[in-house]
């Protein structure tokens, strides 16, 4: 097999991808590979390649961000960073992280999001999520990507919708606090990306998350 041919079979698969997310509706809360620790956040098959300018870049798979997209550019996080874990981040367990390849990353663990089989926002997230909703308001650079990760539990086509309604679900809150829809992306990874062994309770809980990116493109 060509590279070109991969990279068109790819490409395909990534449209497919993103027509899926258009389906989902609010009423859902529109909402075999292993990357074990890489914090994957690959494969925005929902509109990367426009939110980038460039939809050639969607057309990879990686670990995150950078390896998709990149027209990503370095970003000053520190002020949007720390508005994030005084909103009660922390006490929640959500993650805020700098990542390499200059996103930003809210990693948003199930536990405090969803509950189990559920693709509607718990209201404790709330002021997390209003706090990223109020960083993209008065930062119009910044875009956001939602990707949603599940454990290996059940059925691949199961949790590829379940991961992909709850990023939809993360995408629609945005959307609500009145960030433009065409500054957000999502997507549902199932459980193709985990970032620990499904074999343990500890390990299922820690692969059932949405990470959400906040980056910066070239102009």
């Amino acid at each position: 097999m060509t590279m070109t041919y991969k990279f068109t079979r790819l490409a395909a698969g990534l449209t497919m991808a993103a027509m899926l997310a258009g389906c989902a509706t609010t009423n859902m809360s529109t909402g075999g590979r292993t990357a074990t620790g890489a914090g994957a956040g690959a494969a925005l098959g929902a509109g990367l390649g426009v939110l980038i300018g460039d939809s050639s870049k969607a057309a990879a798979i990686g670990a995150g961000l950078g390896a998709l997209a990149g027209g990503i550019v370095g970003y000053n996080w520190s002020g949007i960073k720390n508005d994030v874990e005084q909103s009660g981040a922390q006490g929640l367990g959500v993650d805020v992280t700098e990542m390499p390849d200059g996103s930003l990353r809210v990693n948003l663990p199930s536990g405090v999001s969803f509950d189990s089989g559920q693709a509607v926002l718990k209201p404790a997230l709330t002021p997390v999520l209003d706090s990223v909703a109020r960083a993209l308001r008065q930062h119009p650079e910044l875009k956001a990507a939602a990707i949603g990760h599940t454990d290996s539990t059940g059925s691949l086509q199961l949790n590829e919708r379940l991961s992909l309604e709850r990023a939809n679900a993360v995408r629609m809150f945005l959307i609500e606090r009145d960030v433009s829809a065409s500054r957000i992306a999502a997507e549902g990874r199932g459980p193709n990306y985990p970032v620990a062994s499904n074999d343990t309770a500890e390990g299922r809980a820690q692969n059932r998350r949405v990470e959400l990116y906040l980056f910066a493109t070239q102009q």
